[in-house]
């Protein structure tokens, strides 16, 4: 309890606000959705996976600071059950649905987020996917340029685009190659970027369905090394592709890349995390929507680590963290025994130093830190 105490002290002085919410079992799943709604979701439980969606604190929907709040003070508004993990879980914009996807197999399933006068998520029909016995859960991306689509594959050479309401499938990719994906995403309604777990980046346009272009390859690396990617959405009228994307290796190592010049890396740098365990889960790199040139990385251990990029260089140097948040790391083993560790984190879409990580223990926080920046959490 003692180191526990001095980081609630440390806590008074490094954080602008700091709530917490401890939700039922252990969830990997934190998504925006419609009016500043959060949706979160459960994993591996054999009896249901929660799907719920949380009204987050007040202090969240305002410009006002009100520091260290009370636990619980997210709303739950309304939920629903999964008889599979979820391992993703994307809101479909402009619409009250959700995309999910899990274990065993690639298959989507959709979710309709009740009117306000109910509190129930129901599920609808899934999305099929073809020949995908023994193929690992589907990564997914949302967008709705067109009409509402979900970007979908577990494998390079299984990647679709389907219309989510009316399950018509638009694109399927025709470029061979059977890497495992850990991420891929929407650049525009008809650039699409793909992060196989090898670490290598792809590009595709949806109107050449043999269309592959390959970006740089990561650094020479053992071959057990996983990697993920984050990428940016950028300020209005601001080119998708001009955003660096960011790879992050299960070892810590942090690639940018800008997607127009591929020949070589924007910057490298090596986080300071602790040694890699033999997966890579729950590994996390994401931009700040509102804070030019900051990323947060996690799924190493229970802390949430803040980076500003705008300072390295190609040398691959440690990178020093601008701030680390510890508080999982303190809330109590998970249910393993084992130390809490995070399994996923989000930035607030319009706060610039607003962050919302989950745990393996069930613990949800959103925390603020003050500026200047600390050195530690």
């Amino acid at each position: 309890m003692e180191a526990a105490d001095e980081w609630l002290l440390q806590s008074l002085r490094l954080y602008r606000d700091l709530h917490t919410f401890e939700l039922q079992a252990p969830t990997r799943i934190i998504e925006w959705a419609r009016g500043s709604r959060v949706c979160v979701a459960g994993y591996g439980q054999s009896d249901g996976n929660e799907i719920l969606q949380l009204i987050p604190p007040p202090t969240l929907l305002t410009k006002e600071t009100q520091g260290l709040c009370p636990e619980r003070d997210f709303k739950v508004e309304c939920g629903g059950f999964s008889q599979r993990p979820v391992y993703s879980l994307k809101y479909v914009p402009d619409t009250s649905l959700l995309v999910t996807s899990g274990p065993p197999d690639s298959s989507l399933q959709v979710w309709q987020v009740s009117a306000e006068d109910s509190d129930i998520i129901k599920s609808v029909s899934p999305i099929e996917t073809e020949n995908d016995t023994g193929q690992s859960w589907a990564k997914i991306a949302t967008i709705s340029a067109r009409v509402p689509w979900v970007l979908h594959g577990s494998r390079l050479d299984r990647v679709q685009i389907t219309e989510v309401e009316s399950r018509k499938n638009v694109y399927t990719a025709a470029f061979g190659g059977s890497e495992e994906l850990s991420s891929l995403a929407f650049l525009d309604c008809n650039t699409l970027l793909l992060c196989c777990t090898t670490g290598r980046l792809c590009l595709a346009d949806v109107r050449q369905p043999q269309s592959l272009v390959e970006a740089v390859s990561v650094p020479s690396a053992p071959c057990s090394e996983q990697w993920c990617m984050g990428t940016r959405h950028g300020a209005q009228g601001l080119e998708p592709s001009s955003q660096p994307v960011a790879c992050l290796s299960n070892r810590g190592l942090l690639t940018l890349t800008d997607l127009r010049k591929t020949s070589e890396f924007l910057a490298l740098a090596k986080a300071r995390v602790p040694s890699p365990g033999s997966g890579a889960e729950f590994l996390c790199v994401s931009w700040a929507p509102a804070l030019e040139g900051c990323l947060a990385i996690s799924g190493f251990d229970g802390t949430v680590h803040v980076y500003d990029t705008q300072s390295w260089d190609s040398s691959g140097r440690e990178a020093e963290p601008i701030f680390v948040h510890k508080g999982h790391a303190f809330g109590g083993a998970g249910g393993s025994g084992d130390p809490p560790l995070v399994t996923v984190h989000t930035w607030h879409l319009q706060k610039p130093r607003t962050l919302l990580s989950a745990a393996s223990d069930g613990s949800l926080h959103v925390w603020d830190w003050v500026q200047p920046c600390g050195k530690g959490g």
